[in-house]
């Protein structure tokens, strides 16, 4: 017998978990793997955001250190709800650092320094980025019949652009 491809294994998994929800196979899959991308966007973020927090410096430092702790806990607070949600409907998520360093789309920064402008700036570029794929990302879980993760995606798109009003408003000279 011929040994079963990852697409084939992947899919008799999907099928044998789509026997709990109503949302079709394939809808799981493509939900699935972008709630996957998103939570790897949302840990890479959390980290840039915290490694800027950490290493925060100048006249604003207090204020900044503090707008940047709570942006943090927002994002972390996101990460189970995501990871669950996707084992909800059937699917697999992240494993691993190395999973998520590969399907990223936020860009590392591991400058040794980094102004508190250029800091500001850079997450509020990477937040309005993550509004945009949470729209698109709502789009496909709307078309797919997953309310919930269409109604958990409308907080976070909120609290992502919460998140970017107060950057762009902290960075306008």
């Amino acid at each position: 017998m011929a040994e079963e491809t990852k697409h084939e294994l992947v899919a008799r998994r999907l099928l044998a978990h789509a026997q709990r929800t109503d949302i079709a196979p394939e809808s799981v899959f493509e939900i699935s793997i972008a709630l996957s991308i998103l939570l790897a966007d949302i840990f890479a973020l959390y980290i840039k955001t915290k490694n800027f927090h950490w290493h925060m410096s100048g006249p604003h430092f207090r204020d900044y250190h503090l707008l940047l702790d709570e942006h943090g806990d927002q994002l972390f607070a996101m990460t189970d709800d995501i990871a669950e949600r996707v084992r909800k409907i059937g699917g697999t998520t992240l494993r691993s650092i190395g999973h998520i360093a590969r399907i990223t789309r936020v860009a590392d920064n591991d400058a040794d320094y980094v102004t508190p402008r250029d800091m500001l700036s850079e997450l509020w570029e990477d937040n309005k980025a993550l509004v945009r794929f949470m729209k698109s990302l709502h789009v496909l879980c709307d078309d797919g019949g997953d309310a919930v993760s269409t109604s958990l995606l409308e907080n976070w798109i909120d609290e992502a652009q919460r998140r970017a009003w107060f950057l762009y408003e902290t960075c306008r000279g």
